[in-house]
């Protein structure tokens, strides 16, 4: 069974939801990302999401656009991202990690090559932004092989056709962007979310994530009462972008800021209600 699926059912069965959040890759320096996954995991976060470095992110906002210029600054490549999995699966064999990249990076490694080390690092699943699913029968023949889940984004605007696709070929969790725009956004209508995602809920039977807008742990709980997982980046990476001198003491104010944001959110999401959390179960 996947980490994943192992993830989101223990949740389910604790009544708690998946607190999923984002950071890139190599920001503010290389020597940080590790350590900050593990203090992560320590604050309550279920998943990690980790970003690869990529020159034109069209899906996000200033923010993360800004923190892939600073991890390329260092050079950051995916190769980079596999060696940070495999030095985290070292002390860490059971939190989920889901790559969040963009179809380049991968179609220049090849679909069989990139699953291949993307399995061997301990990497769970892939958020892929602009790989359509109508388009990616030998990205998800490739990533099947090496018990990878590919992991859809469904926008505000999809139909329910589109939506029934996605079903049909993603696993793990799928992940619904709660408004129209980029990351980093902050008009969240959390009544909008809730009734997109009780509408997603009819076609897919899979855990649904939802982010973009959640930036404070009151949002985080709002959302976790009608979502399986509530995925958090730019607030994360907001908060990182002002450490980037590195040294020691710059390492542990990024781990300190970055702890005190999830364990809010993790603490606001778990005092929801039982009520509440059970409308999702």
């Amino acid at each position: 069974m996947s980490r994943l699926r192992t993830c989101f059912e223990r949740l389910r069965v604790e009544n708690r939801k998946a607190l999923i959040p984002y950071i890139m890759t190599g920001d503010p320096h290389p020597e940080v990302t590790v350590p900050l996954m593990h203090a992560m995991v320590e604050a309550g976060a279920d998943v990690i999401e980790l970003g690869a470095p990529f020159s034109d992110p069209m899906a996000d906002g200033p923010v993360i656009q800004a923190a892939a210029e600073r991890a390329l600054e260092f050079n950051i490549t995916l190769n980079d991202v596999f060696s940070v999995v495999s030095e985290f699966r070292k002390l860490d064999d059971n939190t989920p990690i889901v790559m969040m990249g963009y179809l380049n990076l991968i179609e220049v490694a090849g679909y069989v090559n990139f699953a291949r080390q993307a399995a061997e690092a301990g990497i769970d699943g892939v958020i892929t932004v602009d790989m359509p699913p109508e388009e990616a029968s030998d990205y998800l023949a490739a990533l099947d092989s090496k018990k990878l889940d590919p992991v859809f984004l469904i926008a505000p605007t999809s139909t329910e056709q589109r939506i029934a696709k996605i079903g049909s070929v993603a696993s793990g969790f799928v992940y619904y962007v709660s408004l129209k725009g980029v990351t980093g956004a902050a008009n969240l209508d959390v009544a909008d979310v809730r009734e997109k995602v009780d509408s997603i809920r009819k076609k897919i039977d899979l855990p649904i994530g939802v982010g973009f807008g959640i930036s404070d742990a009151q949002a985080a709980a709002q959302i976790s009462a009608c979502s399986d997982a509530v995925v958090v980046g730019s607030a994360i990476v907001k908060r990182m972008a002002v450490h980037q001198q590195h040294s020691p003491e710059q390492t542990q104010h990024v781990i300190n800021d970055v702890s005190e944001l999830l364990s809010s959110m993790r603490a606001a999401m778990d005092a929801v209600p039982a009520v509440e959390k059970t409308r999702t179960a």
